[in-house]
Order: structure tokens, then C-alpha cells, then sequence
């Protein structure tokens, strides 16, 4: 039997997006997973999204009981996780139908500790990264994150080894995860192949613009943030 995989999403306030999400996960054509998923304390009908998927055996829910943040919430599920692998996904976000197997394989085949995949832009026919998919990793990681958060798969022996993310990066964290993993000598890819489909509107990364760029700017130079 394939490894157990565990999937980690944090949700706040995102009842638009969240069921398809879900499902998109629940859809998957590798059998053997966990879904964890923590209500990071909305206040919208998230709620009562999660408890009409409860009953899946599948998923397993937790809850903050206010808003702490996707880092926290993340380490948080980290530690509950039971698989050897674990996957993100954003809830505004769709993983598409072979997503896990292939990114589980490709991570086994290559003997890797991290990978992601490209992503299609949500409404558009655009793929993303486009033509920094093509430089060094290492070089890239000079300059922004090439990984798409949402589509990281890792294995989670590697995460222990450095501390999970670092709760001091509320913003950029998944920058400052790749990159503590990357330098600290474990391997790692991105597929050519797009198996995630990203929003890139009305999200973190857009209505936090400028405390993303702070954050990164700290992870490319080696700064603790002091916010």
C-alpha cells in the first residue's frame, strides 16, 4: 500500500471558495490520505461548510477559537498529522484529479524532500511559474519563492528536521519554509506539469501586498522580522 499522505488546509472567512476546494481533495485518485482542515476562528459560514463534510472519514477538523494566523494553524496541524507525507492546500485553491499520486511519485522516483507542481491561474488558461520554472532553483530562491504554497508536498521528517515553519514569518512563511529546507541540504523540484489551480484575486498574497513584500524581503535577506 501507498504511504499514508496527510493534507493540511487552514480556513478563515473563505465560505465562496472552500466546498470545491474540499472537494477537489475528496476527488483525488490516490486513496490513501487524511484530510485535516482548521477553521482559523471565521465568522462567515465556513462553519457550517465543514460540518456538512464532517461525517467523511477522510477528513478530520479542528478548531481555533480565534484567528490565529495560517502559520500557527499550519504548525498546529502539522503536529497532528498521522501520514509521512504531507500535501497543502489553500482553500480558495483546486487540486486537480491525479495531483497527489503524481506529485507522491515524482517525489519518490526523483528521491526528493520537497516538490510542488505548476499551477493553472483560476479563469484564465495562463500557468504559472512561467519562465522562472526554468532557472535554478537555488538561484530563484534569491530572489522570490518559486513554489506555490498551496502545492507543496514534502516529506514530513524533513519539516520536523527544521522546526516547522517559523512562526515569526506571519506573512511569506512558505517562502521561509523552502528556503530553511533548501539550505539546510535536503533536495527538491517543481513538476513541469500544471496539477493545481491557483486564485489569484482577493487573497492573502493581493490584500496583504505590502506586509508579503516586508516578510519576503526578510527571508531574502536574512532578517527577523519586527513586526
Amino acid at each position: 500500500m501507498n504511504p499514508l499522505i496527510s493534507v493540511i488546509m487552514s480556513v478563515y472567512n473563505d465560505s465562496t471558495n472552500l466546498s470545491s476546494s474540499i472537494e477537489s481533495i475528496l476527488n483525488q485518485d490516490y486513496e490513501n490520505f487524511e484530510f485535516l482542515i482548521i477553521n482559523d476562528g471565521s465568522t462567515d459560514k465556513t462553519s457550517d461548510i465543514l460540518n456538512s463534510v464532517a461525517q467523511n472519514k477522510k477528513i478530520k477538523l479542528f478548531q481555533n477559537s480565534n484567528n490565529i494566523g495560517l502559520t500557527k494553524s499550519l504548525n498546529i496541524l502539522l503536529k497532528k498529522s498521522q501520514g509521512t507525507i504531507i500535501a497543502r492546500q489553500d482553500s480558495d485553491d483546486l487540486s486537480l484529479y491525479s495531483r497527489l499520486s503524481r506529485q507522491f511519485y515524482y517525489l519518490k522516483d526523483n528521491n526528493l524532500d520537497i516538490c510542488g507542481s505548476r499551477a493553472i491561474i483560476k479563469g484564465s488558461t495562463k500557468i504559472t511559474p512561467n519562465k522562472s520554472y526554468y532557472l535554478p532553483l537555488k538561484a530563484t530562491l534569491k530572489i522570490k519563492n518559486p513554489f506555490i504554497h498551496g502545492s507543496l508536498m514534502f516529506k514530513k521528517n524533513v519539516i520536523e528536521k527544521v522546526n516547522y515553519y517559523d512562526e515569526k514569518f506571519i506573512y511569506s512563511q512558505d517562502y521561509k519554509l523552502v528556503k530553511d529546507i533548501l539550505y539546510s541540504g535536503f533536495s527538491m523540484g517543481i513538476i513541469k506539469e500544471p496539477l493545481y489551480v491557483l486564485n489569484s484575486t482577493n487573497n492573502i498574497s493581493t490584500n496583504f501586498k505590502d506586509r508579503q513584500q516586508y516578510y519576503a524581503d526578510c527571508v531574502r535577506k536574512n532578517l527577523v522580522p519586527n513586526e
